[in-house]
C-alpha cells in the first residue's frame, strides 16, 4: 500500500510503494544536523508527484549522493545514491533515502531504528 509524505510546506509531496520496516539514523554530520531517519527504497518504489522545480539539491563530500530538500521550506526529502550497504558504492544498484519523518500518516515509533556510524564512516 502506497505511503505519502511531504515537507512542512506542503511544496515537495512523494510516495513510496510501502512502508518501511525499519529506518536508518546516520551520525554523519549532514544526517545528524538534518535530524533526519531514512528509509530506502528501490528507484522504482519512489515517485515525486510534485513538480521537479520544487525540489533543490546538495551535493556534498563526493559528490557521489544527492540530497534533495524543498526548494521552498527547506525540510530534507529524500535522497539518491548508490547502494553503501557493503560500506563501498554500488552504483549498479541505486536507492532512494526517504526521509520518514516526513510520512503523513505513519507511526515512526512502530519500527526499530538502526544506527549507522556515519560520523567515523564517511
Amino acid at each position: 500500500m502506497p505511503i505519502e509524505a511531504s515537507c512542512h510546506c506542503g511544496e515537495t509531496v512523494f510516495e513510496v510503494t510501502e512502508a518501511p520496516s525499519n529506518v536508518t539514523r546516520c551520525t554523519c554530520s549532514l544526517c545528524a544536523k538534518r535530524g533526519a531517519l531514512w528509509a530506502y527504497y528501490k528507484p522504482a518504489q519512489f515517485r515525486l508527484l510534485s513538480p521537479p522545480e520544487n525540489v533543490a539539491t546538495y551535493l556534498w563530500g563526493s559528490r557521489t549522493v544527492k540530497h534533495h530538500f524543498c526548494a521552498n521550506c527547506g525540510c530534507g526529502t529524500y535522497s539518491e545514491s548508490p547502494d553503501w550497504s557493503t560500506g563501498k558504492p554500488d552504483f549498479d544498484n541505486p536507492r532512494v533515502g526517504v526521509n520518514a519523518r516526513l510520512f503523513d500518516e505513519f507511526d515512526l515509533d512502530a519500527v526499530p531504528v538502526n544506527v549507522i556510524d556515519g560520523k567515523n564512516l564517511w
